[in-house]
């Protein structure tokens, strides 16, 4: 059955086709629900007829769906329409193994890696009950980044103590003779002997194929040839392969891993594909070769000749070691080297991870408030700029080293950062606005943390849908780390009641956790030395990083905790410590964050620097009072931050706040008496007011089990908007009336949809010249798939929503007049947008609203690693003048301080 371009299958349309195989027809089409490009595989209809092969076939189709690995092009789902059957998998792009292989021999040092990645997929699948049972070149492909991805499991079967007894002409896959309908000359070349036969095949079938497969890159030609199948199926049966094919720099432990692979009796064949993963690995590290295979026997009479000069060379030997013994007390310790590395000239680094192969360095480096990906390999001068990457934070590494996964522009990214041909575009996986860390498993899973939601959340590296890991509390969860076993992961709980902050132990089997020590900082661990099952969770306690041994079973401590390096705090942003270590235990750490800061400068609208406001400080947020004369600004970290006010015409400064928990988002009432604001000290997020020359008590406005961020309060004083984000929604916009008595202070929503909904801002209430209630609501959504600002009328009623950034923006801020909207880009720009209204358009008209073209003020300083959520700008009333939180000067001079054999360090 042929489909032309065009043509529908269900929400799916045919754009080309791909090929043609023994189960049917493929064809790249276009996902038009989710606007991508898929490959449809349609079964030929003598398939899609037979109710037995279909039943087994979607039992199969679902056991595949279950597979989730980088390696293993991944199965979307199955489709059906018009009485025609598909399946719906992942568009692989680039040329098959089988391809590079015509144009001739594959290196060794290229070969390597694609036989690692192939083993790394057929491993994941077995360890699940998964057999592909149609290994070849063919169902190979390898991507433009150098990625490896395993296709046709569909002809998978599930492994059962059990064997099916029925009839194995059934199995697309076995073959019992040469005329078999649907074998092929290529899938017979790659037959293991006991498919050959025709008997039941389990997973040692696959480690058969993977060696002939492996043969074949290093000779360039199949390890069994023949003109017809029965002679390609003779030769498997009955030939032994030609050695001689291979290149005479094969390395001799690839020739016995070879010789395993393709042994023809499967027990003595390899047992397990991990085997073969394993010796590829060591030989990539450059692991010390295995001794040389003995001679040839010799004869007697050349026994006879060398034995004793060779029995008196044993003995001088034997006392030479006697000797050396005696006379050396202990083996040479473990060199301890340890540096520092300085960011690139005016540029500091603001977070960094080192790979896991602890080869290759990966930063976050920011100039002038822009932020953006850069990789500096420990053996190198050289720090390299990753295109595609502004605004690039928090930095993670794939557990091969050859990909770095990262947080800009709302979204969670990757980059081939360590591929063999440099690296490639940075590809999008999720929505994951303002990211707060992610780890990397073996199995292809990321976790992550976004300020989305409270939680933790899960997603493919290949991208999808990110789905929820943990249970949601009143602390925020972050900074998660995958342990070796891919399944449990540690993140740190912060900003919720002391009782609840700290390092836990969570695992994608439950979403229980438990708590490892109370201490609210990020986590690394190191896994136990060969033969040992004492691991290490590092983490930093009142400024000093510290290690804990751990049992690497249970994760009870097994022994004493100690020091490991100093002045290194947890800092700004959930508990974050600069600290990375690598899988081989070289330790990256950053001991000067203490010494950044912000400052508050005026600037005008040209960009030109106008004065300072105080003293350099940790500063996140700012909002000046209506009448100009005062600033509200936010200093601290996410842990515990207050809220300070400047008096600008003074130059004094005094202290509003002095809870220990977290207060933030500060707002002004209309007559600048009163201060309301956000604090966590009773739950995530509850909104409270204070007069603003700090006397009396804080009142509560509002506490609920949600998490709350006010961001605005109307200027006729009858209103607060604030954001919400619970368990069931992300974040929403939310009205809070202050009018009559307090029973009737009952929230209502303004805006919830299934997208991020924040930072409202009332309009002036200007619009017809003399003050009124507000008419506007200015906010910012990820509707379009990044953050971009909008207006809607206010209160919400009928239609109307007028788009104001273009490009992404965000922190709407009104000019004092209502006539102009500011907002800043997801780069740090600031810009400017006209607005009329109803009375400016049109005496007496009807509300009516109307946005101009967003003008660029200026490039501006404000630090990205407050982006998204936090205003770091205001307006003065003339819209002429603008306070802006910038990123310090002294934050340049940042060096990172590398060890090797940290561990060793210690007891020096």
């Amino acid at each position: 059955m042929n489909f032309p371009a065009g043509a529908r299958l269900g929400p799916y349309e045919i754009l080309t086709p791909i090929g043609a195989g023994g189960m049917g027809e493929v064809y790249r089409a276009r996902d038009t629900r989710l606007n991508r490009d898929v490959a449809l595989k349609v079964l030929l209809e003598r398939f899609a007829r037979d109710a037995e092969r279909m039943a087994r076939f979607e039992r199969e189709a679902q056991l595949l769906a279950s597979l989730n690995h980088p390696n293993i092009a991944s199965l979307y789902g199955l489709e059906e329409s018009g009485g025609v059957r598909a399946l719906v998998m992942e568009l692989v792009e680039g040329p098959s193994l089988a391809e590079r292989i015509a144009a001739g021999s594959i290196p060794i040092e290229e070969a390597l890696p694609i036989a690692r990645q192939i083993a790394e997929a057929l491993e994941y699948a077995h360890e699940r009950g998964v057999i592909h049972r149609d290994l070849k070149p063919a169902n190979v492909k390898i991507t433009t980044e150098g990625v490896v991805k395993l296709l046709d499991f569909g002809l998978a079967k599930a492994l059962d103590d059990q064997p099916d007894a029925g009839d194995p002409l059934l199995s697309p896959t076995l073959s019992l003779g040469a005329t078999r309908a649907g074998v092929i000359l290529g899938t017979a070349a790659y037959m293991s002997p006991e498919q050959a036969r025709g008997t039941l095949a389990d997973r040692r079938a696959d480690v058969w194929a993977f060696g002939a497969v492996l043969y074949e890159m290093l000779a360039g030609r199949p390890v069994f040839g023949g003109e017809s199948v029965s002679d390609i199926l003779a030769a498997v049966l009955k030939t032994a392969p030609d050695w001689s094919k291979l290149s005479e720099s094969t390395p001799a432990e690839i020739r016995k891993l070879l010789r395993r692979c393709l042994a023809r009796d499967r027990k003595q064949r390899l047992q397990a594909i991990g085997e073969a993963r394993i010796a590829i690995e060591e030989i990539l590290a450059g692991a010390p070769p295995e001794p040389a295979a003995a001679r040839p026997a010799a004869s007697p009479a050349t026994v006879r000749r060398f034995l004793w000069p060779s029995l008196a060379a044993a003995l001088l030997a034997v006392a030479a070691a006697v000797s050396w013994v005696h006379f050396r007390e202990a083996a040479p310790p473990e060199p301890v080297l340890r540096y520092s590395i300085d960011p690139p000239a005016r540029s500091s680094v603001r977070t960094f991870a080192i790979s896991p192969d602890g080869r290759v360095l990966a930063m976050a480096i920011e100039v002038e408030g822009k932020s953006s990906l850069a990789v500096r390999p420990l053996y190198s001068l050289q720090t390299r700029l990753l295109p595609g990457t502004d605004g690039a934070q928090f930095p993670f590494w794939s557990p091969d080293s050859r990909y770095v996964g990262f947080f800009a522009d709302g979204k969670l990214k990757k980059i081939a950062a360590g591929a063999p041909s440099g690296p490639g575009p940075a590809q999008t996986l999720c929505n994951a606005r303002q990211g707060r860390g992610g780890t990397w498993s073996r199995e292809g899973v990321i976790l992550f943390a976004s300020s989305e939601t409270r939680t933790l959340q899960r997603v493919s590296a290949t991208g999808g849908v990110p789905s929820t890991v943990t249970s949601a509390g009143s602390a925020v969860h972050r900074f998660p780390v995958f342990l070796p076993d891919g399944l449990r992961f540690l993140y740190t709980a912060a900003g919720g009641p002391e009782e609840h902050n700290g390092i836990h132990l969570g695992s994608l089997e439950a979403l229980s956790s438990r708590r490892l020590v109370a201490d609210p900082s990020s986590a690394s661990y190191v896994r136990p030395p060969p033969g040992r099952r004492h691991g290490h969770l590092l983490f930093v306690r009142e400024s000093t990083l510290m290690a804990q041994p751990v049992d690497a079973g249970s994760f009870q401590p097994a022994g004493e905790l100690f020091p490991v390096a100093e002045q290194i705090p947890t800092a700004f942003i959930g508990g974050f410590a600069p600290v990375s270590i690598s899988d081989i235990g070289v330790l990256v750490y950053d001991s000067t964050l203490r010494s950044r800061s912000f400052d508050f400068l005026w600037f005008d609208r040209s960009g030109k620097q106008l004065a300072v406001v105080g003293a350099p400080a940790l500063g996140i947020e700012v909002a000046l009072s209506p009448d100009g004369t005062k600033a509200a600004v936010v200093v601290g970290t996410f842990l515990s931050s207050d809220i300070w006010v400047h008096d600008l015409t003074r130059g004094a400064s005094s202290r509003l706040t002095v809870d220990p928990a977290s207060e933030y988002r500060p707002v002004w009432s209309p007559d600048a008496s009163r201060i309301a604001f956000t604090s966590n000290r009773s739950s995530a997020g509850d909104l409270y007011q204070k007069d603003s020359a700090g006397a009396g008590q804080d009142t509560l406005l509002l506490q609920t089990p949600d998490q709350e961020h006010i961001t605005d309060w109307s200027r006729d004083g009858r209103f607060l908007v604030y954001q919400a984000s619970n368990l069931k929604s992300r974040w929403d916009l939310w009205v809070l009336p202050l009018e009559g008595a307090p029973s009737d202070h009952k929230p209502f929503p303004f805006l919830a949809t299934q997208f991020n909904e924040s930072q409202g801002q009332f309009s002036p209430g200007l619009e017809r010249g003399a003050p009124s209630g507000p008419r506007w609501m200015a906010y910012t959504s990820d509707e379009s798939g990044r953050s971009e600002v909008y207006v809607r009328p206010f209160p919400p009623a009928g239609s109307g929503k007028w788009p104001i950034s273009t490009g992404g923006g965000e922190a709407p801020r009104w000019r004092r007049d209502g006539k102009e909207l500011f907002y800043l880009t997801l780069d740090g720009k600031l810009m400017a947008v006209e607005v009329k209204t109803g009375a400016s358009l049109a005496p007496d008209a009807p509300p009516a609203f109307q946005a101009g073209t967003p003008q660029l003020l200026f490039q501006s300083r404000v630090s990205q690693l407050h982006a998204t959520l936090n205003f770091r700008y205001d307006v003065a009333a003339d819209g002429k003048r603008f306070l802006l939180v910038c990123s310090g000067a002294e934050a340049a001079a940042s060096p990172l301080t590398v060890v090797v054999n940290w561990l060793a360090a210690l007891n020096k």
